[in-house]
């Protein structure tokens, strides 16, 4: 279906390849689309891309602000002069974005000296502002004032989000769930996938799932024989449900990918270690961070953090990856080994038990004969 508005007018808009459309571009793709719009995507991220974002910035912006400006230039430069850039502010009452991602379409506005338009409908829960109103004024900025319209735009958005979610949790990968569920596919089967080893990566999507933010980081595990566990694989409540079993509380927007998701992994003992992947000098990230290696050295449990900026390069990372799942093996090995030996002892004093309970059995036996 293509034309809503009263004019009769195709639109189209511009969608960064960053931020929110890591957790958000399912339930994007089917409203958009169910309005009317075409969209169109920014290039997969590049050095290039990164580089140019640099330019516009002052030094010590946040990477994933950089990537995002660099999206929208990419976007600029295919030509597309209306770009989706969300108003992110709270998703539940004063559960807050960082500052940076709430002041998204100001910064956008102020670095980007070219004539385009912005389409920043704002979604607040602190203030009242509910999803519903953040859908009806992206529909009202396009002429679309239908409201039973607009409400069947909104549930194709869900259907499309909650197949996207159903093949996560079953253990589709985020680019595999995300093209199943904007084809229309259902995959219903879980994936069971077992390695030697396993972690799990707290981490935002826009850091984990852009592959050269990320520099790959999931595909470097599997070949080193490590199954990873990220948000995907566990529901928000879940993961909300873990942070209290912690003792703590959700303060941030993104938290649940990153504490609650660590949380219910380390305290369920369902993985080997913990893997944090978080951009250099992101202030909730480091709180969350230390959050989560303070409980898990009450547990020890191993734990990595690696942080990630513009500069990040292949062969340091690697290394450090390498390093730390060959102490993974390390300790894994040591484990099995005690557990053989207490095994063995145990069966040693099985053996022991029986052989004494026959002996006096033999003993009662003569004493019955004599």
């Amino acid at each position: 279906m293509i034309s809503l508005n009263e004019n009769n007018t195709k639109y189209t808009i511009g969608i960064p390849r960053a931020i929110s459309y890591y957790g958000n571009y399912p339930f994007y793709y089917g409203y958009f689309t169910a309005l009317g719009l075409e969209i169109v995507l920014s290039d997969k991220t590049t050095s290039k891309i990164i580089n140019e974002g640099c330019k516009y910035v002052v030094s010590d912006t946040c990477l994933p602000v950089k990537v995002f400006v660099g999206h929208v230039l990419n976007l600029l430069e295919k030509g597309c002069d209306t770009i989706f850039v969300p108003s992110l502010q709270s998703s539940s009452y004063k559960i807050n974005n960082c500052s940076k991602i709430r002041g998204l379409p100001e910064i956008i506005r102020n670095v980007i000296n070219r004539p385009f338009r912005i389409i920043d409908p704002e979604i607040n829960k602190t203030e009242g502002i509910s999803f519903k109103d953040f859908c009806y004024d992206f529909a009202h900025r396009f002429e679309i004032y239908d409201e039973g319209f607009i409400e069947k735009a909104i549930k194709k958005g869900w259907e499309v989000y909650n197949n996207y979610h159903k093949m996560a949790l079953m253990g589709l990968g985020f680019e595999e769930a995300l093209k199943n569920a904007i084809e229309g596919k259902m995959i219903t089967k879980p994936i069971e996938i077992v390695r030697p080893l396993s972690v799990v990566i707290m981490a935002h999507g826009y850091n984990l799932y852009d592959e050269r933010v990320s520099l790959r980081l999931i595909k470097k595990l599997e070949k080193m024989g490590v199954k990873s566990y990220t948000s995907l694989n566990i529901t928000k409540e879940d993961a909300l449900k873990a942070i209290e079993d912690l003792g703590e509380i959700q303060y941030w927007a993104n938290e649940l990918d990153l504490t609650g998701t660590a949380a219910y992994y380390m305290l369920r003992n369902k993985v080997d270690g913990i893997i944090a992947l978080s951009a250099f000098g992101c202030g909730p990230d480091s709180l969350m961070v230390e959050e989560i290696q303070y409980h898990a050295k009450q547990r020890n449990m191993p734990m990595i953090h690696i942080n990630i900026d513009e500069h990040t390069g292949e062969a340091g990372f690697v290394t450090r990856i390498e390093a730390f799942v060959d102490m993974l093996v390390r300790r894994k090995r040591k484990a099995l080994e005690k557990s053989e030996v207490i095994n063995l002892l145990h069966t040693v004093a099985e053996r022991g038990k029986i052989t004494a309970k026959a002996g006096k059995q033999n003993q009662i036996e003569e004493e019955i004969k004599i």
